[in-house]
Parts: C-alpha cells; sequence; structure tokens
C-alpha cells in the first residue's frame, strides 16, 4: 500500500470517528439532558467528557496533519478554493467544540454535585446547555459540509 492510500484511510477512518463521535455525543447527552434525571445526566456527561479526550481530541488532531500530508503527496495548491474552506470550516468547528468541551466538564460537575447534594440542577447548568445546543449547530454543519468539500474537491 502506498503512503498516499494509507493517509487517505487513516484521514477517512478519522473522519469517521470524529464525526461519529461527536453525532453519537451530541444525541446521548440531549437526551440524558431530556431525561431532566440528575444521576442520568451526570452519567452520561462522565461518559462524554471521557470520549472527547479518548476520541474526538486524537482525530481532531490526525485529521489536519493527515490532511496537509494528502494535500503534499497529491501536489495540491492550499489556496485552492475547496481546500480554503474546508480548513476554514474546519477552524469554525474546532472554535465551537473548545468551549463545548469547557460546558460538558462544567455540566458534569455540577451535576455531580447535585447528585451528592441530592440538590437540583443550578440555573447556571440551564445556561450551559444553551450554550451547549447553540455550539453544536454551527460545528455539525461545517462538518457537513467538509464532507461535500472533501468529496466534490470544489468540482
Amino acid at each position: 500500500m502506498s503512503l498516499y492510500l494509507l493517509l487517505k484511510t487513516l484521514h477517512i477512518l478519522s473522519s469517521t470517528v470524529l464525526f461519529g463521535t461527536g453525532l453519537g455525543s451530541a444525541y446521548y447527552s440531549w437526551r440524558a439532558w431530556r431525561s431532566g434525571k440528575v444521576e442520568v445526566i451526570a452519567v452520561t456527561f462522565r461518559h462524554l467528557v471521557f470520549a472527547d479526550w479518548a476520541f474526538t481530541a486524537t482525530t481532531a488532531v490526525i485529521q489536519p496533519l493527515s490532511g496537509l500530508a494528502l494535500v503534499h503527496l497529491a501536489g495540491f495548491d492550499l489556496s485552492q478554493p475547496w481546500l480554503m474552506w474546508s480548513i476554514a470550516l474546519y477552524v469554525l468547528a474546532g472554535a465551537c467544540w473548545l468551549p463545548v468541551v469547557w460546558l460538558q466538564i462544567r455540566v458534569h460537575k455540577l451535576a455531580e454535585q447535585a447528585l451528592r447534594d441530592g440538590t437540583p440542577l443550578p440555573a447556571e447548568t440551564f445556561r450551559y446547555m444553551r450554550w451547549w445546543f447553540a455550539l453544536g449547530w454551527p460545528a455539525f454543519i461545517a462538518f457537513v459540509v467538509i464532507f461535500y468539500l472533501m468529496v466534490s474537491k470544489g468540482a
């Protein structure tokens, strides 16, 4: 197998893990939140925070490294619009993801504390979840457009 095909396979697999983990995390955390059960929220967000570090963070590093290597090996010019848009959208998605990680950690800690104290979730948790939800949409849309750009290569 050539280096190009190996990198392309790694790039596709890591994008699948990145997108799938993000979508799955969004689904399960939203379902936990909608349950209104502090115990469910605490456990789900504990697993969500772990998944973000184990899967999302690692593939978020692999994506640009393998992508830039593929660009170099294929001889593409980075100034091509489809590549420039892909990079810009990736940066946008990352800019949304970083505060989301912080929000998830906060929600997890607040839910754990409420569970220990036997109290309802504090009001700030609801504010954090509104931001979490709002930041997820631009990241999701950015990744869908990036997938299109990668497949079409601007054609």
